[in-house]
């Protein structure tokens, strides 16, 4: 065994014995298959190299040291560097409790973890964060998403009037369900698109639509038919929602919230609570999602509506403007200035052609 250097503390060799044992145990039981069991090692590991650094000050070096020696010990292991153990200490000090490990941020993988460490410093949003995480079966990208658009903020601020024409829970469940803004980041549109251009887009990218929306969400059609008394009228969007169990219609607009929009959207959720809405599905809900709103008028406008409705913002990516665009070099351009580039520096490369 290579000599240990004479900067490491007396104790060394039996907590490094100590962690090897451990992790052997933790191979039999499991393999290190099982991911809770890797994290629940991880944390376990961490939690014994934050004593040791409060207790006996140990530093920078003496991690670097035992990262080698795990990594000798156990080579076919990923997972041993100097960073992860040190994401390990970082991971055992912001849950110091082992059974909110293993009850929820243990049943997340570990690259799920550091975004959650990396992220954030409150350890409320990392568990609402990771309670998340395990009902809608994000991945660490949607994951990173989330958290960089703030769901934490957004989920449940629509202004609705779910309390005042809903059963409990349902009106409590819908309310949580609903964001306010929705962040549609995915569509590039002009400043002066439309309602079509918008919900055109949308129908594009459902896929990204509906990962905003939330977990639930069945799409059922755009421009919708319905027929009121010999008339057609159309649903921009309409959903079923699996936890709700009922009909949710998304009404588009463009630009600031009015007050007539609310009458307009009462007239749909009614007729379709008539003319789709089974006995076994609860009462449909309307959605206005507008480019912006006013709290008091839309509180105003909610009021006397019999019909459940919420209202909430949302915000996209505009595109460049024309002059701007055309300034620009397109991808063709830039890829015959770098090959342009490139034979210029072969031309020029010292020690060729001699």
């Amino acid at each position: 065994m290579p000599k240990k250097t004479s900067l490491l503390p007396d104790n060394y060799e039996d907590f490094l014995r100590d962690l090897k044992e451990r992790i052997r145990t933790a191979q039999v039981r499991a393999a290190l298959a099982v991911n809770q069991e890797l994290i629940t090692l991880y944390w376990q590991i961490g939690r014994s190299i934050l004593e040791r650094q409060q207790q006996e000050g140990w530093g920078a070096k003496v991690i670097e040291q035992l990262a080698k020696d795990l990594r000798r010990e156990f080579p076919d292991l990923k997972g041993f560097s100097r960073s992860n153990l040190m994401y390990m200490r970082a991971f055992a000090e912001a849950y110091p409790d082992e059974v909110i490990v293993q009850r929820s941020v243990g049943q997340l993988p570990w690259r799920h973890n550091i975004a959650l460490l990396e992220k954030l410093k409150s350890p409320e949003k990392r568990i609402w964060y990771a309670r998340q995480a395990l009902e809608n079966g994000w991945s660490r990208d949607v994951l990173v998403l989330q958290m960089e658009t703030d769901l934490y903020q957004r989920l449940g601020g629509a202004i609705t009037n779910f309390q005042q024409v809903l059963p409990s829970p349902q009106s409590d469940l819908a309310q949580s369900l609903l964001k306010d803004p929705y962040h549609l980041d995915f569509l590039t549109l002009s400043k002066d698109a439309q309602e079509r251009e918008l919900e055109k887009a949308l129908v594009q990218h459902i896929r990204n639509f509906l990962l905003e929306l939330g977990l639930g969400f069945a799409f059922l059609g755009n421009q919708y038919s319905i027929e009121v008394d010999g008339k057609e009228y159309r649903l921009d969007l309409l959903f079923y929602h699996v936890k709700l169990h009922c009909y949710v219609i998304i009404d588009l607009k463009m630009r600031e919230f009015q007050p007539e929009y609310s009458g307009k959207m009462n007239f749909y959720v009614a007729a379709v609570d008539n003319l789709l809405r089974s006995s076994h599905d609860n009462r449909t809900i309307g959605i206005i999602l507008c480019r912006s709103k006013s709290k008091t008028t839309v509180e105003y406008a909610l009021q006397e509506m019999g019909k459940p409705i919420g209202v909430s913002t949302f915000t996209l990516r505009e595109s460049l403007p024309e002059p701007l665009r055309d300034s620009l070099p397109s991808v063709e351009q830039l890829e015959m200035e770098l090959e342009a580039i490139a034979t210029e520096f072969d031309e020029t490369k010292p020690g060729e052609g001699a």
